[in-house]
């Protein structure tokens, strides 16, 4: 791990979910708690040079087989996809690995197809891709805030499970995962993003009517993961609000779901309770942020 990441990770804290000093996790704000202990700065360290190894590891793997494997990041703001993607990349080599994040569509792109844009990023054989943020951008927060129509949302709800499900026929490795973070935890991340001189890249106009429209993205949250999980291209719930723990799960999620020599099952297994499969009865359970 380099100095960089460890002074980040901390002043991570673990979130709102646990102390630094690897007190017991605190319940979200709907209830529910992400683990029932929480990781010390070494014991995270320690993990996670583990798992970055076995991330080299499948690259060696994934290379020698010329797959392509695509990783969708979904979540709301401030729910930890920066800093997941940054530990998932570090020692993985630049040349076949590719961190895409989109800015705001041109004119020229909104004229064409609505995932004509995200075409070009798609991995070619021997890469692995991360799309931070991705084409749910129109599930999100296009839908709440008024950037696209009432047509275009329904036509994409409509389309995203055939666009996936032709990357996936082509040979293409998709996983996606929702990282999921309580109301809570994210007025807590916006506020230190607005203080931190050195995260202030990240903030912009959505960020001040997040909140405000909490109900709102929830429900777009729902009606998305409702109508887009499918057996082809199937969703993951992280339960973000303690950052160690799920960038680990995460990690682990990931690796436990590429085959590459060498695999220790156990060593790759998520906690259950922070990484899950999507299905309705999650969210009539309140397994996820309300």
């Amino acid at each position: 791990m380099t100095k960089k990441h460890k002074k980040q990770d901390k002043h991570d804290k673990v979130g709102s979910g646990a102390d630094s000093a690897g007190g017991a996790a605190t319940p979200r704000s709907d209830g529910a708690t992400p683990s029932d202990r929480s990781l010390s700065r070494e014991e995270y360290e320690a993990q996670l040079h583990v798992l970055q190894v076995e991330l080299v590891k499948l690259q060696r793997h994934f290379i020698r087989c010329q797959d392509r494997i695509l990783v969708v990041l979904e979540g709301r703001d401030a729910a930890g996809k920066d800093g997941s993607i940054k530990r998932i990349v570090e020692y993985l080599s630049p040349r076949e690995t590719r961190v895409v994040a989109l800015g705001k569509p041109s004119d020229r792109e909104r004229s064409g197809w609505y995932f004509q844009r995200y075409v070009p990023h798609l991995p070619v054989a021997e890469e692995l891709v991360l799309f931070n943020r991705s084409w749910y951008n129109r599930a999100g927060v296009e839908h709440v805030m008024g950037f696209c129509t009432k047509e275009q949302h329904e036509e994409f709800m409509h389309s995203v499970p055939k666009f996936e499900e032709m990357l996936v026929g082509s040979g293409i490795k998709l996983l996606k995962y929702y990282l999921d973070v309580s109301k809570d935890e994210q007025v807590k991340r916006l506020e230190e993003r607005r203080r931190d001189p050195l995260k202030q890249w990240k903030s912009s106009p959505i960020d001040a009517v997040a909140v405000k429209h909490w109900k709102a993205y929830s429900a777009a949250r729902d009606a998305m993961l409702m109508r887009t999980h499918t057996a082809t291209a199937p969703w993951r719930i992280v339960r973000a609000d303690n950052k160690r723990l799920a960038r680990l799960n995460l990690m682990r999620d990931i690796l436990s779901r590429l085959h590459y020599a060498g695999r220790k099952d156990k060593l790759v297994r998520p906690d259950p309770d922070i990484v899950f499969v999507f299905s309705p009865d999650c969210l009539e359970a309140g397994r996820l942020a309300r």
